[in-house]
């Protein structure tokens, strides 16, 4: 089957049934999503499908041919990250950063669907489990990240 992942269309063959998460991680390579609890509970595995926040390990790959994927991979780079990424650093955000990548993309869903976003809304779309607990330097990051973008 094709996948449009990060831009660029790949060819894998896989079970319809597999969760994405397993082909990115397995038969692709791309190691950036994480796998935390294989029942979409803690978030580590998401990346965004068609500019939505989706949990990878609980989506078949048979479902997502012809939609756009995003993977941590696709969001930034070095020389150019993405405006969270760079609030990400600058709020010191990450500690353990095993859950990074999924609330990356978490909240890069959340502000191409709403670039300013208030508390609420933050608290709403941002449903991933951080075992170190920044939460509070989470919203700090994705408003920091909002500004930029404005």
């Amino acid at each position: 089957m094709e996948l449009n992942i990060n831009g660029a269309r790949l060819q894998v063959e896989a079970d319809a049934a597999m969760p994405l998460l397993w082909v990115l991680r397995d038969l692709l390579q791309m190691t950036g999503t994480k796998f935390g609890c294989g029942i979409a509970a803690c978030g580590a595995c998401t990346v965004r499908i068609d500019g939505k926040a989706v949990r990878s390990c609980v989506t078949p790959v048979g479902g997502v041919g012809g939609k756009a994927i995003q993977t941590i991979e696709g969001l930034g780079t070095a020389t150019r990250p993405h405006p969270l990424q760079t609030a990400w650093i600058a709020e010191q955000v990450p500690q353990c950063g095993y859950c990074q990548s999924g609330m990356l993309m978490a909240a890069a869903a959340l502000l191409e669907r709403k670039p300013k976003p208030s508390d609420a809304d933050i608290d709403e779309a941002m449903t991933n489990i951080c075992r170190c607990g920044t939460y509070q330097r989470v919203r700090l990051a994705i408003k920091r990240a909002a500004r930029t973008k404005a």
